[in-house]
């Protein structure tokens, strides 16, 4: 902090001396030597409470950082899920679809609406944990199903 070398502190010994006198001078050195402690506490703790304040928005960023990638891949990963359930839901019949009349063109009446993706999504989704849940498919099924 200051550069205050032998010589400094023996002339400001000396000032003290002359100026105070014998009597004083230990106790006002004593004095002056609480003050600079608690001064140098007090910085100290400072210090210490701006660093970890810096440390915990430190954190605060990463942890940020950290959740918008995870939300980024997880929108991905519903990305990919729903554009490989879209053509599955579309080529094939769903439950319910079989009593509904369709149009010339083989698409259904315009009175139904399409579902949404998260229902999409949460029909593929029990479609694979049903498919899970059947006994297991032969060799030719397997072939089938790679083909598709």
């Amino acid at each position: 902090m200051f550069d205050i070398g032998f010589l400094e502190l023996l002339i400001l010994g000396i000032v003290g001396l002359l100026v105070l006198g014998p009597e004083r001078l230990p106790k006002a050195a004593r004095t002056a030597g609480l003050w600079i402690g608690k001064i140098k506490r007090t910085v100290s703790s400072m210090q210490r409470e701006i660093n970890s304040q810096l440390e915990a928005e430190e954190l605060r960023q990463k942890l940020k950082e950290q959740q918008s990638k995870l939300d980024e891949s997880l929108n991905k990963a519903k990305r990919d899920v729903e554009s490989i359930a879209q053509p599955y839901s579309t080529s094939t019949p769903r439950k319910g679809d079989d009593d509904k009349p369709a149009t010339p063109e083989g698409k259904p009446n315009a009175e139904t609406t399409p579902p949404s993706a998260s229902a999409r999504l949460d029909e593929a989704l029990a479609e694979v944990r049903q498919s899970d849940d059947a006994p297991s498919s032969t060799p030719d099924d397997d072939k089938d199903a790679a083909s598709r």
